[in-house]
């Protein structure tokens, strides 16, 4: 198989190892890796002369690589806040920026908890002591969070348990391996954890989760990298997101 996902967390701020100049390298959100290794797979069947490189991290520290100079084509992130940060540092071109896919911010529990949770609320009780999110200094799931918790006050209860993520799917495994009593994490994650996590609510947000994407500046395949932002708004390209949860934005 010639996709190649990379996992951001093993090379930080250097980028993907082994692209090369041909490839076209796409960096995206994690709560993006399932969906966007699909859509890499069928972007490629399509134009078999390029060689689609998946990097996936939380979107900031996606942002501190593509700033730092490390190869990238494609920017996806996974909210707004990380975007605009990525036209202040004139990191993408604003003239493509687009969003592309829209999610939940949800509630989640192990399969065999042993605290009964059903909304956030209920982390308030004294039996709740560890509740996973991602930092909201640099994982956009945990920003959403924050501002969530925030708007119904429960904010200083439920930091004072918190467990910082590094991206929503270390969350993710923190609550699947029962190493918390709950996290929070978008809809997506959550799915592909089904058989050992429960949704125990969906939580509200003060403002839309929505995905933009953008082609990197100075790109050296903006031309690729516009067709490849293309191929996901397509018919197919949202198809296939909504096959893992994402609706339209």
């Amino acid at each position: 198989m010639r996709l190649r996902p990379f996992v951001a967390a093993l090379f930080f701020l250097a980028g993907p190892a082994g692209a090369a100049a041909a490839d076209l390298v796409v960096s995206a959100a994690s709560s993006l890796t399932d969906a966007f290794q699909a859509v890499g797979k069928a972007y490629e069947a399509r134009h078999p002369e390029t060689r689609v490189v998946l990097n996936f991290a939380a979107s900031d520290v996606l942002l501190r690589q593509i700033s730092s100079g490390a190869p990238a084509d494609v920017f996806a992130s996974a909210d707004q806040s990380a975007m605009d940060k990525a036209v202040a540092a004139g990191a993408i071109d604003p003239a493509t920026r687009q969003d592309f896919a829209s999610n939940r911010l949800v509630l989640v529990v192990p399969k065999d908890g042993r605290v009964h949770v059903t909304g956030p609320a209920d982390l308030e009780d004294p039996k709740v002591t560890r509740v996973a999110y991602g930092d909201p200094a640099s994982v956009p799931v945990g920003r959403y969070t924050k501002a969530a918790l925030e708007r119904q006050g429960l904010w200083g209860v439920i930091s004072a348990k918190g467990v910082l993520a590094q991206n929503v799917r270390q969350g993710l495994d923190y609550v699947a391996r029962g190493e918390v009593d709950a996290g929070f994490v978008f809809a997506t994650d959550a799915a592909i954890m089904k058989d050992r996590v429960d949704v125990a609510a969906v939580v509200a947000t003060p403002t839309p989760i929505t995905y933009p994407i953008a082609v990197v500046a100075g790109s050296k395949q903006a031309r690729e990298a516009a067709r490849f932002e293309a191929f996901v708004q397509s018919a197919d390209g949202r198809a296939i997101l909504a096959g893992f949860g994402f609706r339209a934005p």
